[in-house]
């Protein structure tokens, strides 16, 4: 009997180390580098940033700065060499906050990426009509081929 506890103990670590690391190569595949509430397009797409000084101009852009480089107050983070960089405009929204603070999972199937982020929370009451234009900048892994990106909210 206290073999078998054994065994299903080491199974069960077993298991649970196998869900981190994928969750690991996850995290190692994409990351969230900017996500801000205003500055978007009306409409809602993505582009494929290229290189450093577009994504410079994408972000003071969308602050309203006319002259990249002369800000002081916003902090870049670097540009990765080795991955792809998406600008996805999630649109116009007229309340709530729809700003994306995390990205759980990214695949790619019949061409299209799928980014799967949290679901926001309804905030109930009465709300302040505030039109919003939020965007955020991701990675993808180089290999990846795609001609759209969708929004998958999840719980």
């Amino acid at each position: 009997m206290k073999s078998l506890i054994i065994a299903c103990a080491v199974l069960f670590m077993g298991c649970a180390s196998t869900s981190s690391q994928k969750s690991s190569v996850m995290q190692q595949s994409t990351e969230l580098l900017v996500s801000e509430n205003q500055g978007g397009t009306d409409a809602p797409g993505f582009k494929i940033i290229k290189d450093e000084k577009d994504f410079r101009n994408i972000i003071s852009g969308s602050f309203g700065i006319s002259e990249p480089g002369k800000e002081s107050y916003i902090k870049y983070p670097q540009f990765p060499k080795n991955k792809k960089v998406v600008v996805y405009n999630l649109g116009t929204f007229r309340s709530g906050s729809h700003k994306i603070e995390e990205i759980k999972n990214i695949s790619v199937k019949n061409k299209i990426l799928y980014v799967e982020v949290p679901a926001g929370e309804p905030s109930g009451g009465m709300e302040i009509q505030v039109i919003s234009n939020p965007w955020f900048i991701f990675t993808v892994p180089a290999d990846y081929q795609f001609n759209s990106v969708e929004l998958k909210y999840s719980k």
